[in-house]
């Protein structure tokens, strides 16, 4: 993968240990679209299952990995789909 995605990795591994991490480029999808930009990594859905989540509404969850975000949502990153969730959550 990318530098990008390779950042949102890893701060996102550090940040909640993960039992369960995906992320998906589709910046592809998004070609000529706002946003996006030739060499991709502009947009990505993400699925992270963390303890940290647990008792946690589904707002602050958001703003918790943003927040672990912030440097890529501020750049790079045009748009993130998010699905956070606490451990037995479907």
């Amino acid at each position: 993968m990318g530098a990008i995605f390779d950042s949102i990795q890893a701060k996102l591994t550090r940040a909640f240990e993960p039992t369960r991490l995906e992320i998906e480029d589709e910046s592809s999808r998004h070609a000529g679209h706002a946003g996006s930009r030739p060499g991709g990594e502009s947009h990505f859905n993400v699925l992270i299952e963390a303890a940290a989540f647990a008792g946690t509404p589904k707002v602050a969850r958001q703003r918790m990995v943003y927040r672990a975000l912030s440097e890529e949502l501020a750049g790079p990153v045009h748009a993130l789909s998010l699905k956070a969730l606490a451990p037995g959550e479907g």
